[in-house]
């Protein structure tokens, strides 16, 4: 009986420790973020600003999302610190996390499959920096026809700092569609197989589905979201280390300090190349929509 209670008082006392580390952590990682955005603010007064490749890095992103709108939002500055993502998974590796823990952000984020809403409000009610206002995490399919219904739902109307779109779908017509909100900054998934030089993207379906990651029949170019970027006032700033997710900054905002790019200048990367190389042959003569 003691052997049990002293081993139940041991993992008592791991599981506090554990948690301890896991607090000085997250207290350390936003420390060394807000000291982060007071260099590149301080950079930003100079003009001379380092470049996407410098400044990228995860924390809950996919890739090196999260140091790439850290570095934007440093540089722009934020209205109300609000934010929609579409396809947000659990929340636990998506592009506004990092932002809604760290900065404090709030945010409406949206996902098809009610077992990653579920996980996810259990991820923020448990973390003490989103115990007392989570982001609210709505179960829905998103298409152009619900989209606007659904983001006003969630008390999101008019400017909102970022609106982050990863459907790998019918993400253009979505984006389309929105009018709802005036995101400052858009991040959204394009597809890198297809060539710079192509305007291109599946054609609209409400109940669009890829077959699966294999399948290269999906989203949309990143000359088809950049022409519609323009349509609604936006320009292409850069994209991701690998090239398959782009930024884009309202014209108007810090043009001077993030200069519009182009789709062309953006393929250079190694996997995009060999995306294009490899993959695009094998689904260039789909059914895809010049736009």
């Amino acid at each position: 009986m003691f052997i049990v209670e002293s081993t139940k008082r041991y993992l008592k006392r791991r599981l506090i420790t554990a948690a301890r580390v896991m607090l000085k952590h997250a207290a350390d990682t936003r420390i060394v973020q807000l000291s982060l955005m007071q260099n590149y603010r301080r950079l930003a007064e100079t003009g001379h600003l380092p470049g996407f490749r410098d400044v990228g890095f995860r924390q809950f992103s996919q890739h090196d999302e999260d140091g790439i709108l850290l570095f934007i939002f440093s540089v722009i500055g934020t209205t109300n610190r609000t934010c929609v993502e579409i396809c947000a998974g659990d929340g636990t590796e998506c592009n506004a996390t990092n932002l809604i823990l760290n900065h404090g952000w709030w945010a409406a984020l949206f996902d098809g499959d009610k077992n990653n809403v579920r996980r996810g409000c259990e991820f923020f009610a448990s973390h003490p920096d989103t115990r007392l206002l989570p982001p609210m995490f709505t179960t829905a399919w998103v298409t152009a026809e619900n989209v606007n219904d659904l983001i006003a739902d969630c008390g999101m109307k008019g400017e909102i700092d970022l609106l982050s779109l990863d459907v790998d779908g019918v993400d253009y017509w979505l984006w389309k569609a929105i009018d709802v909100i005036a995101p400052h900054v858009v991040v959204c998934e394009y597809h890198n197989p297809i060539p710079p030089n192509l305007a291109l993207t599946v054609p609209y379906d409400p109940d669009f589905r890829i077959a699966s990651y294999k399948d290269d029949f999906r989203s949309a170019s990143l000359l088809a979201m950049t022409k519609l970027s323009r349509s609604k006032g936006y320009r292409l700033v850069g994209v991701n280390r690998y090239g398959f997710n782009a930024f884009f900054i309202k014209k108007g905002i810090a043009e001077d300090l993030l200069p519009e790019v182009t789709p062309e200048a953006c393929a250079s990367d190694p996997y995009t190349l060999e995306a294009q190389r490899t993959r695009w042959p094998r689904v260039k003569n789909k059914g895809w929509v010049s736009v």
